[in-house]
């Protein structure tokens, strides 16, 4: 029993001693945050003296903190004696020396170190660990690669050396030990694209990332890797043309089925570099009719086509060569379910491009026809079928269109479309109040496009009205409107200059600034839509159109004039003064970017 109560008094005078000091280490760290280190080191010290081992740490670096560097270098030599094997009080003894100034000190002990390095792999991990934990990284850089000599391994450490080098921001390094990495760990490629597209600035970080790709190639031909991280190097940089050939010639080599060039493909369409795109969807359709890629690529080829004729300038030859590929494409292939988007396609650019109105109508009545044809296919081509019937001034016919599809798809984003051009439909043919009705429900829908879009028709309507109840500029302003929307911009700009002439003092004057705007834009005509956008901007500033405008500046100042620092300043004018706008967020983001921040989230 004795014996019993003096293990009970010995636990509990241990348990009592850890608590005390477990509150002692809580009290010297809130001194330490508090800004009273020299109270902090007094308890570190007391705890030191009771532990040396446990509370070295915290007593050394609370030293080093006040400069009191020969107590530290004598508490870590007096580690290294006791404890000559864990090199952990070799490298803060180091580490003290540095902080000291006594620098080559400092380095011989890391030297040592380096010499006496065991040739044990975790041992090497351990000991590089333990200079990274200390932020010694050129230290621990060394380490790692002492210890592939050692070894005689040369893709060891590969991925711990990366996050060291992607730490320090040593590009160079970074490259070529990804370049070592990669043969041997393909499915990596995503990560190193990121990490490299993360950490490189400009056109001389990717000439470091190119001229090593080119050297390694010349050395290892056979090796697929660097051509397809080349590729994407050439795509980061924007030389879509060199991009594309080097898939090319890889694609050749392997004799693939050439799935890696229908990708990139896509890649190039979305940055707009059309005709590399075209170049290699030819590419893969000269490949045959029995490669699994060729019907694909055929479609594409001319969708791509299409889509480098309408974002352009183009002339008449060009629409009609255009609408030729489409016609071989369907006499190819036939009219069928698989076909039908290219029988849209062709459609509307008969419509708004070609304007042959009954060619298109024809086309159209022909797909809803089909059977087989995805649902939500089905209702686009209705409303296009709609929209190209209410061009051939059958406008009962149009809404009968526009219904099916909104009740066929209430409550979804193509349900809203439908109700909108139905709305549209009422505006360009009079009954405003009709249209407004339908727009102010569309004004909480879920497509922020549609939702804005019924907005500003809706208070484009409100407010002509209340300049004019009998709304007679505002038919001929819709009639204009209807105009721009068949593509008819000499019609249409007609109208727009007899509205002025015919009801002078009107309320239309920023619409009618908006709408030659707009008419310039479609046509490509950037240049000569910005004096129309900035008197919209000056002088009807607190008007429906002008958040709009101050937006659609700085988009064209960023994106055709390529003058980036007048984006910025149109974009700044939106966060500054169209703070309710809903271009707001998307002019936060672009401005951050011509700022030049890597973080978006950054103020």
């Amino acid at each position: 029993m004795k014996k019993l109560c003096v293990c009970f008094l010995l636990m509990f005078a241990a348990c009592s001693t850890l608590v005390a000091q477990e509150n002692d280490l809580l009290l010297a760290r809130q001194y330490a945050a508090n800004g009273a280190p020299e109270k902090a080191l007094d308890i570190y010290q007391k705890l030191y003296k009771q532990n040396n081992e446990q509370y070295f740490t915290v007593y050394v670096n609370s030293l080093l903190e006040l400069k009191k560097f020969d107590d530290a270098i004598g508490a870590a030599k007096k580690m290294v004696r006791k404890h000559p094997e864990d090199r952990q009080y070799n490298i803060i003894l180091a580490t003290a020396y540095t902080q000291q100034g006594s620098v080559d000190k400092a380095n011989a002990i890391y030297d040592d170190l380096i010499k006496n390095l065991p040739a044990d792999q975790s041992q090497i991990a351990l000991l590089a660990s333990l200079f990274y934990q200390n932020a010694n990284i050129d230290y621990a850089i060394k380490i790692f690669l002492q210890g592939r000599k050692l070894l005689q391994n040369d893709n060891l450490f590969s991925y711990e050396l990366i996050n060291l080098y992607r730490y320090k921001r040593d590009k160079p390094a970074l490259v070529e030990e990804y370049l070592n990495f990669l043969p041997f760990n393909p499915p990596y490629l995503a990560q190193a694209e990121n990490t490299i597209s993360t950490l490189f600035e400009g056109s001389a970080d990717y000439d470091i990332l190119k001229a090593a790709l080119l050297k390694r190639i010349q050395k290892d031909p056979q090796q697929t890797i660097y051509p397809e991280l080349l590729t994407w190097q050439f795509l980061q940089q924007r030389q879509f043309d060199m991009a594309l050939n080097q898939a090319l010639a890889l694609s050749r080599r392997q004799n693939d089925d050439g799935s890696n060039i229908f990708e990139l493909c896509r890649t190039l369409v979305s940055n707009e570099a059309y005709d590399a795109a075209i170049r290699g969807y030819e590419y893969l359709a000269s490949k045959g009719k029995e490669q699994p890629l060729y019907i694909p690529s055929k479609i594409e080829l001319i969708n791509t086509k299409n889509l480098r004729v309408t974002s352009g300038k183009y002339t008449g030859e060009d629409l009609l060569s255009l609408e030729k590929d489409y016609t071989d494409l369907l006499a190819e292939f036939g009219k069928n379910a698989n076909t039908a988007f290219a029988m849209q396609k062709l459609a509307n650019l008969q419509a708004f491009k070609l304007h042959k109105i009954a060619e298109a109508k024809n086309l159209l009545e022909e797909i809803v026809k089909i059977p087989g044809i995805r649902p939500s296919l089905l209702a686009e081509c209705k409303l296009d079928l709609g929209d190209v019937t209410l061009l051939s001034n059958q406008p009962w016919d149009a809404t009968l269109l526009y219904s099916q599809v909104e009740i066929d798809f209430k409550n979804t984003a193509i349900g809203q479309d439908a109700k909108y051009r139905n709305a549209k439909l009422a505006y360009y043919t009079g009954d405003f109040t009709w249209a407004k009705g339908q727009l102010d429900v569309l004004k909480a829908a879920t497509s922020q496009l549609i939702a804005n879009d019924a907005l500003n028709l809706s208070l484009l309507i409100s407010d002509s009205m209340q300049a004019d109840t009998s709304g007679a500029a505002l038919k001929m302003y819709a009639h204009a409107d209807l105009a721009i929307f068949a593509e008819q911009p000499e019609k249409a700009i007609a109208i727009l200059d007899s509205i002025d002439v015919k009801y002078p003092g009107n309320s239309l004057n920023d619409d009618i600034l908006m709408s030659k705007a707009r008419i310039l834009i479609q046509q490509k005509s950037y240049a000569d839509a910005v004096p129309l956008l900035k008197k919209i901007a000056d002088e009807h500033a607190f008007d429906l159109w002008a958040d709009d405008a101050v937006f659609m500046l700085g988009d064209i100042y960023e994106n055709q004039l390529q003058d980036k620092e007048k984006a910025k300043m149109y974009y700044q004018k939106i966060i500054t003064d169209y703070g309710g706008s809903l271009y707001i967020n998307e002019a936060r983001k672009r401005f951050r970017l011509l700022r030049g921040d890597k973080n978006e989230g950054a103020s």
